[in-house]
């Protein structure tokens, strides 16, 4: 790569949700991080150099679309999926005939486990060490 080239790097990631004060509250417990609010009906989380913004969309009359799916490393899956428990987050779907909400080992060699957020988004947390990547 030249010097006048230059290598994008994604920097925010935006959810949609159709409830600020829910939706802030809902990360910050599941991400055990405050996070901050922002002007724009947004509340921004910092996950290592990578923002995730959650934005209300519900201000401007539109209802949330569903984002992708996210995925995060944590150092402690235990944890997490204890937050994620306790939100009733965790995902009701199977990955390869596996319950998705459950903590296991996937074919790929990822340790993780999914969550679905009120307004539909999916994310998926894996314990850092076992990143397939």
């Amino acid at each position: 790569m030249s010097k006048s080239q230059s290598t994008a790097k994604i920097f925010r990631i935006t959810l949609e949700v159709a409830d600020l004060e829910k939706g802030a509250a809902f990360y910050a417990s599941l991400l055990d991080n405050p996070g901050k609010r922002h002007p724009g009906a947004r509340h921004y989380f910092d996950c290592g150099g990578v923002i995730l913004a959650v934005l209300d969309v519900s201000a401007g009359g539109l209802p949330p679309t569903p984002g992708s799916k996210l995925h995060f490393a944590v150092d402690d899956i235990e944890a997490s999926h204890a937050r994620a428990k306790e939100l009733g987050a965790l995902a009701p779907f199977k990955v390869h005939g596996q319950p998705a909400g459950d903590v296991t080992v996937r074919p790929w060699g990822e340790r993780s486990f999914y969550v679905t957020d009120p307004w539909g988004n999916e994310l998926c947390f894996v314990q850092e060490g076992s990143l397939y990547s």
